[in-house]
């Protein structure tokens, strides 16, 4: 039975803890197989067999969250809006808490021998007034702390939500005991209400400003939501026109393009030329030269020509979809790395709340004995200065910044661990034919010699390769055809073979007699015990120019050969030498003679070739590299190169936009140009790098915090603003890496 994959859009986490709650309660629901949850963008992606949508739904509300499926085939472009609302609501929060807390904070002015000479008035420090300001904040505004302890601990674990609403509950309550059993005095000697108030206040700030930068590390998807073309332009029966939405159109239907309007959908030109901007798609900001045959992408934008299309697909099989799901795919997955901070985070919120209890007894007993407020001031700032979130958001926030950027500048990760560990490769494997060249080879050279078979003309001979090519889908066989003059004569051909990494051959019946033509390499006319002595050195010459040379005997005499290139590709060399400028083994790999391969290896600037190679083989050179301990990428165009694809370490696919092989490849390059592969070399490594610094500085933050905190150094209301700065700090600079400029020279 297939496996069924659903992604949910998850509402109500505030740490790493509560994705880690929701992981749990999906795994318990019956057919699900793999559960990953990513805080950073609230994605749940599931994974299962038989799997009911609603019993997931479900599953993440009796766990106390909200959950909704999201429904690719509708979009998704409506996600954006729903957490920009959000952002306005904890916006709104945050402004009506601080309104209350300023008075509060005032009311501290009187504390510090610095401030004696300001003068603060009597009724700010009215221990009912700061009652009166301090509740709405702590139970209404701050109610979201309440309700999500109490899904945490109603689900057998703790989170933030817990350490904040002990924290300040702790601050009020003793603040609220002071007020009711000290009378006014004791607003002199120092209330709490201001700590819980201002605590309250500032971590509602830290998350409306992550909220804010989770919003925009996930940028990447919104733009290319937002590339969804809305309307188009249908060609009726009659010839006629109307205006329609895109979701109306059916596939072979006809639809017009105008200068500077979108592609609507997948289609390929029927009528009319023009550039299109695909940059969307590839990275490439030079529009690309449109014919009637060729295929279009819908979301793409035509720039200067009047375009008649056909509809080839739509919906969630299109191009832009396709790339989106990727996309997705790649953020919603777990890097590796971010294993040890799940683990870390896990046990984090019982460590915290064992070191609290600690911390009030040191000091209530030890240090200060009697003094509850010194130590209820320090338990307060160990329980608010704790942040599981930066650890939490540390790696899945660089995960969605760098896989973005990358899908910017046309290098698609189809999963996180592929991004994490692709900068530690440390062998190239280059396929030939359409990766270093462009897989478009010409015939360039035909020379027959027929003096030694007076039955035979010139032109029969041409129709004969011709017919025998034609069976044949091999490119070069394409070539040869493409490449032979047009004949009249149709030839009867019989018994064709495909004699795999040597030629081909077939019988030919010519002026009612049956002949066998062969057209191949050397080996080819070895095992038939064919001379070919007369041809080799006109075959080497062939070679040593970067050319295919084959040979071609009719009976069992060698009657001449022909010679096919293709070009290699116009930024292949730039490529390769940036790659081992980055300490790079880079290996090219062919079924080309060793003349021929030497030849194109020279033209780029390769030392290591593998030549002769067959396509089942391709793989076992894959295999010896890693045996050699050689971390492998295998990079091919996705066709006759699969299985070495599937044995590397990381297989790229090169393509054009819409030909690039997804399922075939781990990373995909939308652009057809090696370039890109030196991009995807260099995010994979800014983006590890920046997850080793946010997670450097989220354990940093809570080892040196924490203690500073317990030691009664830092006033609960600083540890709670700390708090709420770690968070946003780590997703500042995971988005930094959506400013990473192209770089292919370094």
């Amino acid at each position: 039975m297939a496996t069924q994959q659903y992604q949910l859009q998850l509402a109500g986490m505030s740490c790493a803890g509560c994705a880690k709650s929701i992981e749990k309660a999906l795994n318990t629901v019956t057919g699900v197989t793999s559960v990953n949850v990513n805080f950073a963008n609230e994605v749940a992606a599931v994974e299962g067999e038989n799997l009911a949508p609603d019993a997931l739904v479900q599953a993440v509300k009796d766990a106390g969250y909200d959950a909704s499926v999201i429904d690719h085939d509708k979009g998704s472009a409506d996600e954006p809006d729903q957490r920009e609302q959000a952002q306005r609501i904890q916006f709104i929060k945050f402004i009506a808490a601080a309104i209350l807390s300023a008075p509060l904070l005032y009311s501290m002015v009187g504390h510090f021998s610095w401030t004696q000479g300001i003068y603060v008035p009597e009724w700010v420090m009215n221990p009912w007034v700061q009652m009166a300001l301090a509740t709405p904040v702590q139970f209404i505004i701050g109610w979201q702390f309440y309700k999500g302890s109490y899904t945490a601990l109603r689900g057998g674990a703790a989170n933030m939500d817990v350490l904040v609403a002990l924290g300040t509950s702790a601050a009020y309550f003793y603040s609220v005991y002071l007020a009711t059993t000290g009378g006014a005095e004791v607003a002199h000697q120092g209330l709490y209400f201001e700590t819980s108030a201002v605590l309250i206040t500032l971590i509602l700030l830290g998350k409306w400003f992550e909220a804010r930068a989770k919003g925009r590390s996930s940028a990447a998807i919104k733009q290319l939501l937002n590339l969804q073309p809305k309307q188009a332009i249908r060609e009726l029966v009659d010839g006629t026109t109307e205006n329609v939405d895109v979701a109306s159109l059916k596939v072979d239907d006809l639809v017009h393009i105008k200068p500077g309007q979108q592609v609507p959908a997948d289609s390929k030109v029927i009528s009319g030329e023009s550039a299109v901007d695909e940059s969307m798609l590839t990275g490439e900001s030079v529009p690309v030269d449109k014919h009637e045959g060729d295929n279009l992408t819908g979301g793409t934008v035509n720039k200067n020509g009047f375009i008649k299309a056909q509809v080839t697909r739509l919906g969630k099989d299109s191009a832009l979809a396709q790339i989106i799901k990727v996309v997705e795919q790649a953020q919603n997955s777990k890097a590796p790395i971010q294993r040890l901070a799940d683990r870390v985070s896990a046990i984090f919120v019982p460590v915290v709340l064992g070191i609290a209890l600690v911390t009030f007894l040191v000091w209530a007993f030890w240090l200060e004995p009697g003094d509850y407020g010194s130590a209820l001031e320090a338990t307060v700032a160990v329980l608010v200065i704790a942040c599981p979130c930066a650890l939490g958001l540390a790696t899945p926030t660089s995960i969605m910044a760098g896989s973005g950027r990358a899908a910017q500048m046309g290098v698609l990760f189809k999963q996180s661990d592929v991004l994490e560990i692709t900068h530690n490769v440390t062998t190239i494997v280059l396929d030939k034919t359409g990766t270093i060249t462009e897989g478009k080879p010409k015939l360039t050279d035909l020379e027959l010699d027929l003096k030694d078979t007076e039955e035979l003309s010139e032109s029969d001979l041409k129709a004969a390769i011709k017919a025998l090519e034609q069976q044949s889908e091999h490119p070069l066989a394409q070539a040869i055809v493409s490449g032979i003059d047009e004949t009249t004569k149709q030839l009867s051909i019989s018994n064709f073979h495909a004699h795999e990494g040597r030629g081909v051959s077939a019988k030919i019946t010519l002026n009612n007699s049956q002949h066998t033509i062969r057209l191949g390499n050397s080996r080819l006319m070895q095992d038939n015990d064919i001379t070919c002595d007369t041809w080799q050195e006109r075959k080497e010459a062939l070679e040593q120019q970067g050319k295919t040379a084959m040979l071609i005997s009719w009976n069992q005499q060698a009657v001449g050969i022909v010679a096919v290139a293709d070009t290699v590709r116009e930024h292949a060399k730039e490529a390769v030498s940036a790659l081992k400028q980055r300490g790079l083994k880079v290996v090219m790999i062919t079924g080309d003679n060793q003349r021929t391969a030497d030849a194109i290896a020279k033209q780029v600037g390769i030392e290591h070739i593998f030549a002769e190679v067959l396509p089942e083989l391709k793989a076992e050179h894959v295999k010896k590299l890693q045996a050699q301990g050689e971390l492998v990428a295998m990079v091919g165009d996705g066709i006759n190169d699969a299985p070495a694809l599937a044995s590397a370490d990381v297989g790229i696919a090169m393509g054009t936009g819409t030909d690039v092989a997804l399922e075939t490849a781990d990373i995909a390059l939308m652009r057809a140009d090696l370039r890109s592969l030196v991009d995807a070399l260099y995010v994979s490594e800014k983006t590890v790098r920046n997850i080793r610094q946010n997670l450097f500085w989220a354990f940093a933050y809570n080892t040196l915090g924490i203690p500073v905190a317990a030691a009664g150094l830092l006033a609960p209301w600083l540890a709670g603003g700390a708090m709420a700065l770690s968070s946003v700090s780590v997703v500042l600079n995971a988005l930094r890496l959506q400013r990473l400029p192209i770089k292919r020279d370094s």
